[in-house]
């Protein structure tokens, strides 16, 4: 049996290390300039569709669906190049780094995300969150349901979650109970919206920025 370690930390991606709403931006901004306004609301309402279908935003998906729309138009071919080839390094939040290096020092530090099984992927490996966390990343649609594999490949006595979403981090909280230190990254339109912020008990412990993280200790999260 493996023995557990003393702590693990969960890190999510969108909107906690990467910032997402601006590569939603310029997505949309690409999507005006090279096909117009119209089929910019067209792709977000095809994507808001899919996301409620599936469970998860599928970027790709919602390029397909696009295109089924559009056949005889050969510029929808390139919108899905401009996505997989989009610089996510860029996209990192400052100190996003520095925090995941710092949170190793306390221990195992392992993606823990929700998303399709092709972007998703290459946006992790793309920014370099991949290869910084060692090959230790999971996808899940929905990774508040997914605790007992989580617990099953990194076992641990117990568990520090870092996320954007009060839901999720409420979620996992309820699961773990004390086991886990939720952690809640202050950034993005989920962390910004009052009436999300008022819907979910508070974290055990709230950054507004990731770079903050660095200020913390092993201290900070160890059972009292």
């Amino acid at each position: 049996m493996t023995q557990p370690h003393d702590l693990v930390i969960l890190f999510d991606v969108d909107n906690t290390l990467l910032d997402n709403d601006r590569i939603q931006a310029d997505l949309s901004e690409h999507l005006a300039a090279f096909h117009g306004p119209a089929a910019a609301a067209r792709y977000w309402a095809i994507f808001e569709q899919l996301r409620v279908e599936l469970g998860y935003a599928d970027y790709l998906g919602a390029v397909e669906r696009y295109r089924l729309e559009n056949l005889r138009d050969p510029r929808v071919l390139r919108l899905a190049n401009w996505l997989v080839d989009y610089p996510f390094a860029d996209r990192l939040y400052p100190g996003a780094l520095d925090a995941v290096r710092r949170a190793a020092q306390w221990g195992p530090i392992v993606v823990l995300s929700d998303g399709d099984a092709v972007f998703q992927p290459r946006k992790i490996e793309r920014s370099g969150l991949w290869s910084l966390f060692g090959d230790n990343v999971l996808i899940f649609i929905h990774k508040e349901l997914e605790l007992d594999e989580v617990e099953r490949r990194y076992p641990a006595k117990r568990y520090v979650m870092i996320d954007d979403k009060l839901r999720v981090l409420g979620a996992i909280k309820h699961s773990w109970g004390d086991r886990v230190v939720s952690v809640f990254a202050r950034q993005g339109h989920y962390a910004a919206d009052p009436q999300i912020l008022a819907s979910y008990p508070n974290a055990d412990i709230t950054i507004d920025q990731i770079a903050e993280l660095v200020n913390y200790d092993l201290s900070a999260f160890q059972a009292s």
